[in-house]
């Protein structure tokens, strides 16, 4: 069946014919935004307590702990862990000080992969001295546009270290280092696809700081035994993710790099901080749980009361927190934490105790602290690089670090394709989807009007997706149809919203006033009114949150800190709509009007790719009609980690097996893989359709 120009009209938003000429209204966003803070809040607290909430004795913790640390891994995008390739490491040049020398050096935590840095080697040592990796924070020095690195801004803690009988190896930052990488991928640079790649800077600053122990045991001058991390901001980030990651870490003193989800989510923290403060939070977990991995070895959580990036409310959190753990152990005399007075600023109130710390378990000595660190050096004397190199990979590590799914083959037999297809699915609702309700709520469905006007029935329905989401399902068909042939639920996106709102408000502005209603297109509404005369047909549409009724602040930076809000919990906006799709088909089925009757279900653009793997999680999807799909999960839609093991030309081979799929397409090239699939299987070569569709 051709599907009739007239209802695209009303039921795709993508095809209304009549263009609106006016702006539309800006819509009351009260109610997204009171709804997205009670989820915030509900989901955090849900994670929050069920953090370590299980582990009640060490021998619970134990058994669980090589696990938790393999997650980590993963959340890092360290899994599988890479190669330790050739450190192919050079020392570039030299500083003498009376009391150290400063090696200006370089490596490759892997080909291509520069880190450089500052060796600091302390004269007169008799025998290998304790070393500690000082990982930067996001401080830099540049000079008539060239980088000289975060080491350079951070270089009185190396000196400082080397004065008092330590090895220091400062590396740079991905970001701020000579070569500068990126860190704001979601925070500024519009690079959601890292979440579907399951990318984060974080991996590669865990990565670069393993490799950097590697370097360091590689020194003669180093006791190997006797590793120590620290560093602050950032910093205090890095130290969290090797010292969890890395065992040769003897010691730990993060300083003001960790707090917790409460702080970050609920209280808007995370909109000071850029992507490599965060793992993919596949597996939903607080930051406590990260820190719980040093256990037992000695840990100092530094920070100042006055910190709005890190709230001194928060570190607290997660010091309780890991205090039960180091307890388990009978080690809480390895567990320290440090509260000094200020902002989030390098003091040297938090630097004397530092040192005091690595003494103590490094050295098993605690002297009085009698220098202060003190910036010595030109950055000029610091640098490494006299020309940056050209086989360098930092400025697109993010396209290489986390391995990609191979390109899908055609399956040589059912068999095959039966195992491929169960292991996706089971690898999206694991990896994808982990933040979809463990329990599904009633839906509660109840109606919020119904009126017959201009030959037309229009009803709606209020459910409720998830807990604190409550969603509305709107219906049409002619006035005495009793049971339709069929049933189309249309998934809008915010143009669609706009564009079937200017089309039923025609003939139902009172039931739709409560939303900011853009200028009637009389066009549009007399084309829906001709196709429910000829058709026996329904329509329904949603709007999943965040669009329409349930819309939140439209401001571009309100809505990027949202979304990275959702990364946080281990979810994207996107995957959550795609449960929201979900839980509209389930209350389609359980009202009269949807009960028994094929369903049909539609998207565009992203609203598309939300549709089709709505329709793999359920049951009785006759048909989709997808309009400019995406080729793949680089334009989205963002769900976590999907592009690990699929992309969406997978997810149509998917559906095809399950429904008829009409793809609306320009370039039907891109849809290779489910026809293969198809002709393989011995489809119908209708099951997966491609149609022209007009450029958007």
């Amino acid at each position: 069946m051709q599907f009739p120009r007239a209802l695209l009209a009303l039921a795709l938003a993508c095809l209304a014919t009549a263009a609106l000429s006016a702006e539309p209204p800006v819509p009351d966003t009260a109610r997204g935004d009171r709804m997205l803070a009670d989820y915030f809040r509900a989901e955090t607290a849900a994670i929050t307590g069920r953090s370590l909430a299980d582990v009640k004795t060490l021998a619970e913790w134990t058994s669980r702990r090589e696990q938790y640390r393999g997650q980590l891994q993963e959340m890092l995008g360290l899994s599988p862990m890479p190669e330790r390739t050739d450190l192919r490491a050079s020392v570039a040049g030299r500083v003498d000080h009376p009391q150290f020398t400063v090696e200006n050096v370089q490596f490759q935590s892997r080909p291509g992969l520069y880190v450089t840095g500052n060796l600091y080697l302390p004269k007169g040592q008799a025998k290998p001295a304790p070393a500690v990796l000082y990982v930067c924070g996001h401080g830099n020095v540049k000079k008539d546009g060239v980088s000289y690195g975060s080491k350079s801004f951070y270089q009185h803690h190396g000196a400082w270290l080397a004065r008092n009988g330590y090895v220091c190896l400062t590396i740079d930052t991905l970001q701020l280092g000579e070569i500068e990488g990126v860190h704001h991928g979601t925070h500024r640079e519009n690079r959601w696809w890292w979440l579907a790649r399951g990318y984060t800077p974080a991996g590669v600053e865990a990565w670069n700081s393993i490799r950097a122990l590697d370097y360091l045991q590689s020194r003669p001058e180093v006791d190997a035994s006797r590793l120590g991390v620290t560093g602050r901001s950032g910093g205090g980030a890095y130290s969290w993710w090797v010292a969890a990651l890395d065992e040769r870490v003897r010691v730990a003193v993060p300083v003001a790099g960790i707090t917790d989800l409460e702080n970050h989510v609920v209280d808007g923290v995370v909109e000071g901080h850029c992507d490599c403060m965060f793992m993919v939070n596949t597996y939903r977990w607080d930051y406590a749980q990260v820190a719980a991995l040093v256990a037992p070895r000695p840990l100092l959580l530094s920070n100042t009361d006055k910190d709005t990036i890190f709230p001194l409310e928060g570190v607290v959190r997660v010091h309780r927190d890991v205090r039960r753990i180091y307890s388990l152990y009978g080690a809480t005399d390895r567990l320290g934490l440090l509260i000094t007075e200020g902002p989030h600023k390098d003091t040297q109130e938090l630097q004397v105790p530092a040192l005091h710390w690595l003494n103590r378990y490094l050295k098993g000595e605690d002297p009085a602290v009698d220098t202060v660190a003190t910036k010595l050096f030109e950055p000029e004397q610091l640098k490494v690089f006299k020309g940056l190199p050209a086989d360098q990979r930092n400025t697109r590590i993010d396209e290489e670090f986390v391995p990609a799914a191979a390109p899908a083959m055609a399956p040589a037999s059912r068999e095959e394709w039966t195992r491929q297809r169960d292991s996706w699915l089971a690898q999206l609702r694991e990896k994808s989807f982990g933040g979809w309700p463990a329990e599904t709520l009633p839906l509660q469905a109840q109606e919020a009007f119904s009126v017959e006007r201009h030959g037309i029935r229009f009803s709606a329905y209020d459910f409720t997706s998830q807990e604190r989401v409550r969603l509305r399902l709107y219906l049409a068909r002619r006035v005495g149809l009793e049971r339709p042939d069929m049933v189309v639920l249309n998934v809008l996106d915010d143009a669609g919203w706009r564009e079937w709102l200017a089309s039923m408000r025609v003939g139902f502005a009172e039931e739709l006033k409560g939303e900011a209603l853009p200028p009637a297109d009389g066009k549009a509404f007399a084309q829906a009114q001709s196709m429910f005369k000829r058709l026996d047909w329904s329509m329904a549409w949603v709007a999943p949150r965040g669009v329409g009724p349930t819309a939140w602040d439209a401001k571009e930076v309100k809505q990027t800190q949202n979304r990275r809000r959702f990364y946080l919990l281990g979810q994207t906006l996107d995957g959550m709509q795609v449960w929201d799709v979900r839980r509209a088909v389930q209350a389609l089925r359980s009202v009269k009007e949807g009960r028994g009757v094929p369903l049909w279900l539609q998207g565009e653009r992203q609203m598309a790719g939300v549709s089709l793997y709505a329709s793999l999680f359920e049951p009785d999807v006759a048909r989709l009609d997808l309009w400019h799909l995406p080729h793949s999960h680089r334009e989205g839609p963002y769900f976590l980690n999907v592009l690990r093991f699929m992309d969406t030309p997978q997810a149509v081979a998917l559906a095809g097996e399950r429904s008829k799929v009409v793809l609306y397409e320009q370039k039907p090239d891109a849809w290779s893989y489910p026809a293969a699939v198809g002709a393989k299987l011995g489809w119908d070569a209708k099951q997966v359709q491609i149609r022209a569709a007009p450029a958007r």
